[in-house]
């Protein structure tokens, strides 16, 4: 199955929270989208790697993704070395995304950081034909995807493209709040009180949408940043 965007990120939630309104917005046009976790998200403080797995499915439910697949690499101890980076490339090629969305460059949790580098280097090693994988038995093969983007996540950065996600602020919304061990919670039944559990995490990332959304005049809005130049064919058509 062929994808028109992938987002690829570390842990379960990591997509809903940076590009949930993105992910909203390309499957109500009918593109094909799809969420790639790297890890299970085992070593997070609340809930456990099987009650965040049944989040994410509930997550990807609420958002209408064709694919939601977790390639189980280790939360907090993956390396970006082959084994690791032949476990994404096979992903990249099973499912060709024309776009793939990635964690931010550098940020707080070092996973997200050391996530986009690991995926960086595994797209452009995807692309060499010498480099080869098998899925069922049967040769893959090379693909690279056109163009990849970073979240912005905790660390704020001075985005280099922004999308207007008005309409889809509602199911962004909705798809964070599916997991109810991670945030807008204030028991501690599924672990001690958190950072991103406290209900003005919430209020922070809305907050963080209307900035970017004020900075094109539009309600609500995710910014994403390239590692480059991004080139257009009709300057009339930015906003």
């Amino acid at each position: 199955m062929k994808l028109d965007l992938m987002v690829m990120t570390v842990h379960p939630d990591d997509a809903e929270l940076g590009a949930g309104g993105t992910i909203a917005k390309y499957v109500a046009e009918g593109k094909a989208v799809g969420i790639i976790d790297l890890t299970r998200g085992e070593l997070g403080t609340r809930g456990t790697a099987d009650t965040r797995a049944a989040e994410a499915l509930e997550a990807a439910r609420v958002l209408g993704v064709t694919v939601r697949e977790n390639l189980g690499l280790r939360d907090g101890f993956f390396a970006n070395e082959e084994e690791s980076q032949r476990v994404i490339i096979k992903a990249i090629r099973k499912y060709k995304p024309e776009i793939v969305i990635t964690n931010a460059l550098d940020d707080r949790h070092p996973d997200h950081g050391r996530a986009s580098k690991l995926v960086n280097d595994s797209l452009f090693l995807s692309g060499l034909r010498r480099v080869e994988t098998k899925e069922d038995g049967k040769d893959q093969e090379a693909f690279r995807p056109r163009l990849q983007l970073q979240l912005i996540q905790d660390q704020y950065i001075q985005p280099d493209i922004i999308l207007d996600i008005s309409d889809y602020w509602d199911l962004k919304e909705a798809s964070i709040l599916a997991y109810k061990t991670q945030f807008n919670s204030l028991t501690e039944d599924d672990g001690p009180q958190t950072y991103i559990s406290s209900p003005d995490f919430m209020e922070y990332t809305k907050g963080r949408a209307k900035e970017f959304g004020r900075n094109i005049q539009v309600a609500y809005a995710e910014g994403f940043t390239s590692r480059k130049l991004l080139g257009v064919q009709d300057i009339f058509e930015l906003i």
